[in-house]
């Protein structure tokens, strides 16, 4: 799948930045969500609590002070379990924030900053392209061929038929000279890999 943008106007780098990158609004309201629910049900409670009826759940002095405790009072089991439950969504949170959680996309062509239109294409369109152009070079069967890209490489296998060579440069020749005719940004490095076993042709 590609889409073309018309690379017109100030916001031309933002609007290629959220079709190239995913957004973080779900981490973003999942967090807020919880931070709200707690502080509510904290809320809940001490309204609860000073108005002289019994807690929903757990009075908050007695939960601060089984906090206080711990792990005092719990088994090493359950706490295990849920200091390893808290640090995965810590790990969740704390990646979504720091990783650039860009998209399986490439910019195709000029990409940014110049006139024109700015096309962005899904890295399966490019696979099957460079798949194209490799099966060409190495003259074999589209099966015989995978190729799969990524933001920073395009790797290339090839499992040849048996008894019939196939030239690893030639392929490599074929899939960085249709690259280079794409002008992908960011330009992934090429790199080939040829089966030691072949497969029996038809």
């Amino acid at each position: 799948m590609s889409r073309q943008v018309e690379n017109q106007g100030p916001d031309m780098d933002r609007i290629l930045h959220r079709e190239t990158h995913s957004s973080r609004a779900v981490v973003a309201t999942a967090a807020a969500v919880l931070v709200i629910g707690l502080a509510a049900y904290g809320l809940l409670e001490a309204a609860v609590h000073a108005i002289g009826q019994p807690a929903w759940l757990i009075e908050p002095q007695v939960a601060a002070e089984r906090l206080v405790a711990l792990p005092a009072g719990i088994s090493p089991l359950l706490l295990g379990a849920i200091g390893g439950v808290l640090a995965m969504f810590g790990l969740v949170f704390f990646l979504n924030g720091i990783l650039p959680g860009r998209r399986a996309r490439h910019l195709l062509g000029a990409g940014r900053g110049t006139a024109g239109p700015a096309v962005v294409v899904d890295d399966e369109v490019i696979a099957s392209s460079l798949a194209r152009r490799a099966r060409l070079a190495a003259n074999v069967t589209p099966e015989q061929v995978m190729v799969v890209v990524s933001q920073r490489q395009a790797e290339v296998n090839v499992r040849p038929t048996s008894g019939v060579p196939v030239d690893e440069a030639a392929v490599l020749a074929a899939v960085q000279s249709e690259l280079d005719s794409m002008a992908l940004d960011p330009a992934p490095e090429v790199r080939v890999k040829v089966a030691q076993s072949g497969v029996i042709g038809a």
